[in-house]
């Protein structure tokens, strides 16, 4: 019997500079909820995209990481696997500490079409999502944690890098693989027998695909990625993230983006015997409040 999983859902702002983000995780969240029969568990309450700096929404989510951060922790203290869905990469400031404490010896699979090891020094765009690795092994003080081992890291489908953040990256440590270079052969002799950590920011797809507010050409394609993971052994997977899906105003766009999506994740995930693992409920009446999905 796999380790049970247990759905968790970001909904709070974390530094959200487009709007579809929030609604894109809460369709994620509901889509697998229905597939799997988990209940989620809800961490922040939405609020408006804007354009600002790092040093404002870092401030603005710390009580929504805060709570991302207890969550993850409870979870994995009870033997589970988290499955999250968040609004976007900057959520990852809350959940790799975690990874970096409990799960020491798993390796960080970080599917992305950037490589977000910024730091306030050298970011170009002031976007907090562009620096969550970079915190997360601890070239720069978030106020949330850090500890991961850049030596453990493994970016696949990076392919637009700023030069001083490649600079960073090559010194740290940490192994980038570009999408051509992404083959479950490849990823398999790098994680070994290890525990592995998923993250995905669903820019790493060639386009189209799956929306993302940050699209770059010349990705993964999904069949690619599907068996990549179909690759990765059941019992290694510590935890899986699923970030940056932009929902739209259009319902049929939306619901060919989650398609494939489930298409993409479902060899990750034990369908049989997770729905009657999950030990929490949300803590809000609607988990999936009725709102309008803004483009």
């Amino acid at each position: 019997m796999p380790v049970p999983y247990e759905l968790l859902i970001s909904q709070g702002r974390i530094a959200d500079r487009t709007p579809g983000a929030i609604p894109g995780a809460a369709l994620t969240a509901e889509a697998l909820s229905k597939r799997t029969g988990l209940q989620p568990t809800v961490i922040g309450s939405p609020s408006p995209a804007k354009e600002d700096d790092w040093s404002a929404s870092l401030p603005e989510a710390g009580e929504t990481l805060a709570a991302l951060q207890a969550a993850i922790a409870a979870t994995l203290a009870r033997g589970n696997k988290p499955l999250f869905i968040a609004n976007t990469c900057s959520a990852s400031l809350a959940t790799l500490p975690v990874v970096a404490r409990e799960r020491a010896d798993a390796v960080l699979l970080w599917f992305d079409a950037h490589g977000d090891f910024n730091t306030p020094q050298t970011t170009e765009s002031g976007y907090l999502g562009g620096m969550v690795l970079a915190a997360a092994c601890g070239l720069w003080e978030s106020g949330h944690g850090s500890g991961l081992n850049p030596a453990k890291v493994v970016i696949v489908g990076a392919r637009d890098i700023d030069p001083a953040e490649m600079d960073l990256l090559r010194q740290a440590g940490v192994c980038i693989l570009s999408p051509t270079e992404a083959t479950p052969e490849v990823i398999l002799s790098l994680i070994g027998d290890a525990p592995v950590w998923i993250h995905v920011d669903w820019d790493v797809l060639e386009p189209k695909h799956v929306p993302a507010a940050y699209a770059i050409g010349d990705g993964l394609y999904p069949e690619t990625l599907r068996a990549i993971f179909a690759a990765i052994a059941k019992e290694q997977i510590a935890g899986i993230e699923l970030a940056e899906f932009e929902a739209s105003e259009a319902a049929l766009k939306n619901e060919a983006a989650i398609e494939c999506l489930l298409g993409v994740v479902e060899p990750l995930l034990a369908w049989r015997g997770a729905a009657s693992s999950q030990r929490r409920r949300s803590r809000v009446t609607r988990p999936f409040p009725d709102r309008p999905l803004r483009s």
